[in-house]
């Protein structure tokens, strides 16, 4: 489901900042090359990932599904000058592909990117985060969630992506897939959680942004 029109969608891009060279490159090359390209960002979201990353000035940022890389790369933009992203995915195939792209941005050497499951991988890390972004498999949000709050600062922020899930959150469906109960339970849960505040932003495929309470 298109929530906005292509007309609209291509007016918001020629009014807002342009994708990076590098970043344009990348978009071609997964669009082109790559399975499911439609889980790239894409331009308009991830100058809105870059927007919320330049505000909060994070020293760390958490991503959790890189895919091909751009989305770490949008958040990269914003990290303070002694800042770090960890991005992790699971997906070994698509490793030299974003590690030749984050080779080639101004944010080699900040940017940390570890294959494995996320699920494990999380409760091994030592830091504390300004910024988490979720973008991997639907069915265990409310885990990678679970397990980054507590990793969070007080004040800091999780995005969770694909929230509306093409819309199928208020279908009325007869049988409801994994994947969108799932994310029903997800949104209902981080609604009632009273340790955040949380905004549903319906830009692409929904947009959750979520800050954790001083």
């Amino acid at each position: 489901m298109k929530f906005i029109l292509n007309e609209i969608e291509s007016y918001c891009e020629l009014h807002s900042d342009p994708e990076s060279d590098l970043l344009s490159k990348l978009n071609r090359n997964t669009q082109a090359n790559v399975l499911n390209p439609r889980m790239l960002s894409g331009p308009l979201q991830g100058r809105l990932l870059s927007l919320f990353s330049g505000m909060i000035n994070p020293k760390r940022i958490l991503e959790i599904g890189t895919y091909t890389g751009y989305s770490a790369l949008c958040l990269a933009e914003g990290l303070s000058d002694d800042g770090k992203l960890i991005t992790l995915d699971i997906n070994e195939e698509l490793e030299t592909m974003a590690r030749s792209y984050f080779d080639d941005s101004p944010y080699s050497q900040k940017i940390d990117y570890r294959i494995g499951n996320a699920l494990d991988l999380i409760p091994e890390i030592d830091e504390v985060f300004d910024l988490v972004f979720i973008d991997a498999d639907k069915i265990n949000y409310q885990a990678y969630y679970d397990l980054c709050l507590p990793k969070m600062r007080p004040g800091g922020y999780i995005l969770a992506d694909n929230v509306l899930w093409s819309g199928k959150v208020v279908e009325k469906l007869n049988k409801i897939d994994k994947d969108t109960q799932a994310l029903l339970d997800f949104n209902k849960a981080i609604t009632d959680d009273k340790r955040v505040s949380n905004l549903l932003l319906p830009i692409r495929d929904g947009l959750m942004v979520i800050q954790k309470h001083a």
